[in-house]
């Protein structure tokens, strides 16, 4: 089959998330090895997303092929009432790793599903029915989920259908504090303030739980005040609400620990899993709970669940891939990387004046352009409309022309390759970083 006749396929009977349709140029891919995939004439990409910061360990790594395979040779998928070796054994191993007394796990098949999952048994559990979310987070796309995604503009076309009782926050976002704070500490308490303020309206015995990202992802990496999930842990006890940990992009060593919420010492009720967890080789997720919300089900229906859930062929994957993670020990090594990319970052802003913040933790970061240092005007505003998106097209074709795949949104450009990346690669990866915002410093005034 030809090149052309691919595309041709590709573009004539499946639909592309999030695009319109028509004008579409998607890269024609033919394989891809660690940190690079390539085209079909060749060209080679340097992944600087991880894809969409879940390929943790790496493009090809074959002993992900060879566990399963071998779970294949035995079966491929039972219904979910089956035991199995290997969903028992990954079950074990997210105990082990995971903070605190989380214990138990229902597989999904991805990330929106463990949030929707993890929404239901905390309404099921506590009897109560409001969720507490923050505008700037994206929770997945299906019905719940999207809802619970705050200010994201994928959201928008299906407000119509939200799921009701869900509640919206500000985040603690320093760098454009919604209270004018003079440092990340002080927006902290501001934040925390102001959702201690909103549980209280909304009358704490109707909240059923708070769901925060372990670390913020796709809505700009906002990191968290030293306090915050600290404070939030404190309220969510005090009032009897339960806190729920979005560790689908965060997790899986992506922050430099094993999981984002790992840098705050703090355990969440429950915890939703996917993306790293089997570094994209299989479709997995995985809502975790404590052995107290475990419990609670020892005697009454938990009345969750899914055609694929445990999916042995999955699970397979996923506990290939914490062994990878583990035994090259990728949760270090992206700690590591990511303080070198700071410090290469900071090398840059002397040479560009649009770079205007650049917040990571890990190998999770993006930077933030904006017109002017001083009034922070970002190159690119919040949500915006396609007449308004110049230099993000620009950028973002200018990175694809290089040779490169990263996401540029609005006025970020995201740096999160898989954790095994090496400082050469890291090197090639922000001169291209470079180049493209050479055009946002175009519109600096």
């Amino acid at each position: 089959m030809s090149d052309k006749q691919i595309i041709k396929d590709n573009l004539d009977y499946t639909l592309f998330s999030w695009s319109k349709q028509g004008g579409l140029n998607p890269i024609n891919a033919s394989h891809a090895k660690g940190r690079y995939f390539y085209d079909r004439d060749g060209k080679k990409y340097l992944d600087f997303s991880s894809q969409l910061m879940n390929v943790n360990i790496g493009h090809g790594n074959q002993r992900i092929t060879e566990a399963v395979t071998k779970q294949m040779q035995q079966y491929s998928y039972l219904y979910p009432g089956t035991a199995s070796k290997v969903r028992g054994e990954l079950g074990k191993k997210l105990a082990e790793i995971t903070p605190g007394n989380l214990t138990k796990s229902l597989f999904t098949l991805g990330g929106a599903e463990a949030i929707e999952n993890a929404i239901k048994l905390a309404r099921i559990y506590t009897g109560r029915h409001k969720i507490i979310t923050h505008y700037r987070a994206y929770h997945g796309a299906t019905n719940g989920a999207i809802t619970a995604s705050g200010g994201d503009p994928r959201r928008f076309p299906v407000d119509s259908n939200a799921m009701p009782n869900i509640v919206h926050v500000e985040n603690p976002y320093a760098y454009r504090c919604p209270w004018n704070s003079n440092s990340i500490e002080q927006c902290g308490e501001l934040a925390f303030a102001h959702l201690e303020r909103v549980v209280k309206f909304q009358n704490p015995d109707s909240v059923a739980a708070i769901l925060f990202e372990g670390e913020s992802g796709s809505s700009g990496c906002i990191k968290y005040p030293p306090m915050y999930l600290k404070r939030v842990r404190e309220l969510c006890d005090k009032y009897g609400i339960l806190m729920i940990d979005d560790e689908v992009m965060s997790g899986f060593g992506r922050t430099g620990k094993m999981f984002g919420i790992d840098h705050h010492d703090v355990t969440p009720d429950i915890m939703c899993l996917a993306k790293g967890l089997t570094s994209g080789y299989l479709p997995l997720g995985a809502m975790m709970v404590t052995d107290a919300i475990a419990n609670h089900f020892n005697d009454i229906p938990m009345t969750l669940g899914l055609t694929y859930s445990a999916h042995a062929t999955c699970c397979a994957a996923a506990l290939e891939n914490i062994k990878i993670i583990e035994e090259e020990n990728l949760v270090e090594r992206a700690a590591e990387m990511g303080l070198y990319i700071e410090a290469e970052v900071e090398k840059l802003k002397a040479k560009h004046p649009s770079i205007g913040d650049f917040r990571n933790t890990g190998l999770l970061g993006c930077i933030e352009l904006v017109k002017n240092r001083e009034t922070k005007e970002p190159t690119v505003p919040w949500n915006a409309k396609p007449s308004e998106m110049e230099a993000t097209t620009r950028m973002a074709a200018k990175i694809r022309e290089l040779g490169m795949f990263t996401f540029v949104r609005w006025n970020w450009i995201f740096i999160a390759p898989p954790l095994n990346v090496t400082k050469e690669e890291v090197d090639e990866g922000l001169r291209i970083v470079s180049q493209a915002i050479s055009i946002a410093d175009e519109y600096c005034n």
